[in-house]
């Protein structure tokens, strides 16, 4: 166990659910009921994980920047020597100037906005806020200012997959570091409004692959999330999971010491005729809700 911990460097921490979106794709939307951690709570927690070896720490709720004592607990983590402070938001409070410097001057070295579309019509629709568009793209013009790496993250929906090409070149335009989009997981608001916001992931491929040629053309960091690598013929070395970290991750009332085995034993399915695809080994499957829902004939194993 000591050495395991040792090897995982990175801390996923979660504050709690409190949120300002409602996100129709929300996966932790059920839970919004629990208490957030108090700061002592979330000090401790920095703490217990520094002294395991972490050295990396990715802020995320819920929305973080909710929270009255958020710059004491970015400034909080810098202090004991973090050297690397992602703070995972959905941007709007950036929207701020003044908020946007006084988390960087805290300690924030790492902006992960989500920016869910083109324009507000379609994020503002997702993440049933109006305005929430104007303050998110706001937030990384500010965020670019202070010239801190941006990583944006697109959840792939059924109301938006078709204007991905679009969306990526917004964000090419913006400049940002890097765009993920991540095929939407189907727990909580997802798993509600399923029918409206699930699109079938092999007619999403794709436009995933026309948005990522748009970043790649550009010089921009690419990644996909959660779509198997018999749907991304010609793109597997922009598959996340090929690069995502070992990371320790602390809940609201649980955590694991290491995400990565979870995720690929529990969170994601691969099948039988998985085991033919030269991708076997690579490839972690789908979100393990998605073919409960819509089967499993999208997956055709690659030829080795």
């Amino acid at each position: 166990m000591l050495n395991t911990l040792s090897a995982v460097k990175r801390l996923d921490l979660k504050v709690g659910y409190s949120c300002i979106n409602d996100c129709r794709f929300c996966v932790v939307a059920g839970k919004r009921h629990l208490p957030d951690k108090n700061t002592e709570q979330i000090k401790q927690e920095l703490i217990d994980s520094y002294k395991e070896g972490k050295r990396e720490v990715v802020f995320t709720g819920g929305e973080v920047t909710m929270r009255d004592d958020i710059f004491d607990i970015v400034f909080f983590a810098k202090k004991l020597g973090y050297l690397n402070i992602q703070i995972q938001t959905n941007g709007r409070k950036f929207s701020s100037f003044d908020f946007t410097k006084e988390m960087v001057l805290c300690g924030m070295s790492e902006f992960a906005p989500a920016l869910h579309g083109a324009s507000a019509e379609i994020h503002d629709h997702l993440t049933a806020r109006p305005g929430s568009w104007r303050q998110t793209v706001l937030g990384i013009y500010n965020v670019k200012k202070f010239h801190k790496r941006i990583l944006t993250n697109t959840v792939i929906t059924k109301v938006n997959y078709k204007i991905l090409p679009e969306i990526a070149s917004l964000l090419v335009k913006l400049k940002v570091y890097q765009f993920q989009f991540a095929f939407v997981h189907i727990l909580g608001s997802a798993l509600k409004y399923y029918s409206e916001v699930v699109p079938r992931i092999s007619e999403a491929a794709q436009y995933v692959k026309m948005a990522l040629d748009i970043g790649i053309k550009s010089g921009i960091r690419v990644m996909v999330e959660a779509i198997p690598f018999c749907l991304m013929e010609g793109y597997e070395k922009y598959i996340s999971e090929l690069y995502m970290p070992s990371v320790q991750i602390k809940e609201v009332g649980w955590e694991v010491d290491n995400f990565e085995a979870v995720r690929k034993t529990e969170s994601k399915k691969k099948f039988l005729r998985c085991i033919k695809c030269k991708w076997y080994n690579c490839c972690e499957g789908s979100w393990r809700e998605y073919p409960e829902l819509f089967g499993e004939a999208e997956f055709k194993p690659v030829s080795k």
